[in-house]
């Protein structure tokens, strides 16, 4: 974990009702502490604080995204993100019939409003444009982001609980959403591996390594393999065990079309790098950034780097083709970011500023760019993709 983010006491402080429903988490994680013998998993634990229902971060009411929240995601830094976005899924889109978008978690909804809207633009609208978001919070304020920018697109939308039943051809879109996913913390002990646990330490929660559990070992070994060298002593870092499932449950119902993913994270070895030596576990609370995941459960943003290596193999086992893997800076330019950009240009000079400097955020290697990356997992599509043809960082994988 980095060492220059500041410690919990530099954060700013949650008012007395969202401590009271911190408080309210923590006595429910304490209680699965007790029910299992006294500790969870920090996967477990991960789950809990983000995603129990009316008390983890995602499920609460409190704003997350954007300015007020505690972190700026690509899609509020421009709209021309999501239209490149846009760009990509047409010309997937353009070679089926009743063809359907399925977005996971779409965040404020602003992605999913300019999508539609770009796909408009180019003559190249789905059937439908479905939303798999389970909190209700969340869910209103999409629907309100599309009445206030695509109100006449509203139609399209549809909001699910849970993944499809019946199979279809189409696009599934995740931006940010494997960054979220619960991840199991290791630690390299000599020859053994141990797992970070969650326990309680009088009124308190806290957190500590235990003997991993054989499933865990063998993932990490996994890793080992993947990087050609073993591990060091006292190495510690993380591993996403629920993407290998989550590639398998779109693989059951996507009969034919792309996976398209945007995350931050890296290569299996540029991941797991013998100076990166602290993993990449990082909580987001108003903007700062620190690496107390115990702080204040429920409140902050828990999240961990993509290893893009992992995602591959598992997609492959899932019964999709890697085709494409590249920067995200790359991917924009590929899908057009510069004929968007001119586009605008006009002789406001304000706007002018503001729409370079969003363009920045995106693009260069110091913001965006290159932290982020782009993957495309297709099923029955053998058309080069447009957002990989810049560069394609496949032989990194």
């Amino acid at each position: 974990m980095p060492t220059n983010t500041p410690t919990p006491v530099e954060l700013p402080q949650p008012d007395e009702t969202e401590k009271q429903r911190s408080l309210a988490l923590c006595a429910f994680i304490a209680n699965s502490c007790k029910q299992q013998g006294g500790a969870i998993s920090f996967g477990e634990f991960m789950q809990a604080a983000l995603y129990q229902p009316g008390l983890g971060y995602y499920s609460g009411g409190r704003q997350k995204f954007g300015e007020h929240g505690d972190f700026i995601t690509a899609p509020e830094v421009s709209p021309l993100f999501s239209r490149c976005i846009a760009r990509q899924l047409a010309q997937v889109l353009a070679q089926m019939e009743h063809a359907v978008v399925i977005e996971f978690g779409a965040g404020s909804g602003v992605m999913a409003a300019e999508i539609l809207l770009e796909l408009e633009r180019v003559n190249c609208l789905p059937d439908s444009y479905r939303i798999i978001e389970l909190s209700a919070e969340l869910r209103a304020r999409q629907k309100l982001m599309i009445d206030e920018r695509a109100l006449h697109l509203a139609h399209k939308l549809e909001w699910l609980d849970s993944l499809p039943e019946s199979p279809v051809q189409g696009v599934v879109i995740a931006n940010e959403v494997l960054d979220a996913m619960p991840v199991e913390c290791f630690r390299i002990a000599g020859d053994s591996v141990e797992q970070l646990n969650v326990k309680t330490d009088g009124d308190q929660l806290c957190a500590c390594y235990d003997a991993a559990s054989d499933e865990l070992v063998k993932q990490v070994r996994t890793i080992e393999e993947r990087r050609g060298a073993s591990l060091p002593d006292g190495y510690c870092s993380e591993v996403n065990p629920s993407i290998a499932g989550w590639l398998q449950s779109i693989g059951r119902f996507l009969d034919k079309g792309m996976v398209l993913l945007v995350d931050y994270g890296y290569p299996v070895s540029e991941y797991y790098l013998d100076e990166r030596n602290h993993g990449t576990l990082i909580c987001h609370y108003r903007h700062h950034a620190h690496s107390d995941a115990v702080w204040y459960p429920g409140l902050q943003d828990i999240t961990a780097f993509v290893d893009f290596t992992a995602v591959a193999y598992a997609a492959v086992d899932a019964g999709f083709d890697v085709s494409g893997y590249t920067s995200q800076a790359m991917f924009l330019m590929g899908c057009g970011l510069g004929e968007l950009h001119a586009a605008e240009v006009n002789d406001d000079v304000t706007q002018q500023l503001l729409l370079s400097q969003q363009i920045k955020t995106l693009t260069l290697p110091s913001e965006m760019g290159e932290r982020f990356k782009a993957m495309a997992l297709t099923k029955e599509f053998d058309e080069p993709l447009i957002g990989f043809m810049q560069q394609d960082y496949r032989n990194r994988l």
